[in-house]
């Protein structure tokens, strides 16, 4: 009987799982009958719409709260609508991706998409070396790969596969046609990493997601974990690592930044600080989120607050 009961209620969470996916594909082929500008600016306001009547909505007020303790309550609400926007932009971005990255190394043509620090990609491709490029959730960062693809530098690319596995699958073929070669976190996701580096190619991974265990550090000046693998991996392969990241722009428009490596700070013995490390990484991806607020994920559990505030 018991193990009856488990069946049922195993398929019923594959239904619910089943269901939402076909919900999430159905609302993203609707996209499809827009034209670019039009389906983004669409799921731009559906989301703002929805957004505030969501339960995250107010995990996302009191982050943004504790982050900008200066700022009005009229500033915090208008900055969380807008990152719902941002979200819902993010999910339209999925369906004309092809149509989005428009930008051509070999033409001084403008377009869609401006990429600042061309040099540093180039010098990356033609001159094979472990490196590591990180980055957060700010603005579309689902570019950042599909512009190394472009200039023809692969990168491992690290990343979260949704809770909902038919989301999931969904996703990874979606990435997998664009953006190279795709690792997805797991316990063994570091072994493959470490492959690539060993082999002195480039691996890339957002380091701004919420982690229970970790090394102690600040991000907004309150207490998060961070995860320990990007400081350990430069540990242990003395690669270089890049900062980069994704800007909207006015109109639909991007701008692709990869900025010069980071000077890691060391110890007295010589060997890498992985906390300093870990909080260089912070204090970057805050600058950026200080930059355009708006543009990053406010609705993450962060800094491990959600029981607290439902």
């Amino acid at each position: 009987m018991k193990l009856f009961i488990t069946r049922i209620v195993l398929a019923l969470r594959n239904f619910r799982q089943w269901l939402v996916a076909q919900v999430i594909f159905g609302f993203l082929n609707f996209l499809k009958l827009f034209p670019a500008d039009g389906g983004i600016r669409f799921a731009d306001w559906l989301t703002r719409k929805i957004g505030p009547r969501l339960r995250r909505h107010k995990l996302m007020l009191t982050n943004l709260r504790n982050a900008f303790p200066e700022k009005s309550e009229a500033e915090i609400s208008e900055i969380a609508l807008a990152s719902w926007g941002n979200m819902g932009r993010l999910a339209a971005e999925y369906v004309f991706l092809d149509r989005l990255f428009d930008f051509d190394p070999h033409s001084d043509k403008p377009g869609r998409v401006e990429v600042s620090g061309i040099p540093i990609f180039l010098d990356l491709r033609d001159n094979p070396r472990p490196f590591i490029v990180f980055t957060g959730h700010t603005g579309n960062f689902e570019l950042l790969p599909v512009a190394g693809a472009a200039f023809g530098l692969t990168v491992t690319v690290l990343f979260r596969p949704p809770n909902n596995p038919y989301v999931a699958k969904k996703v990874f073929d979606f990435r997998a046609k664009r953006m190279g070669k795709l690792v997805p976190s797991h316990a063994g996701s570091s072994f493959s990493l470490a492959r690539e580096l060993e082999a002195e190619r480039g691996v890339g991974v957002l380091v701004d997601q919420k982690f229970r265990k970790g090394l102690n550090t600040l991000f907004f000046g309150r207490d998060v974990k961070t995860n320990p693998l990007l400081p350990k991996l430069v540990r242990q392969f003395n690669c270089e690592v890049y900062p980069a990241r994704c800007i909207r722009l006015p109109g639909n428009r991007y701008r692709l930044e990869i900025e010069p490596r980071l000077e890691l700070p060391y110890n007295e013995q010589g060997n890498l600080d992985l906390t300093a490390t870990a909080q260089m990484l912070n204090d970057k991806v805050e600058g950026w989120v200080r930059e355009h607020p708006e543009q990053w994920l406010w609705y993450h559990d962060r800094w491990n607050i959600k029981d607290a505030v439902f």
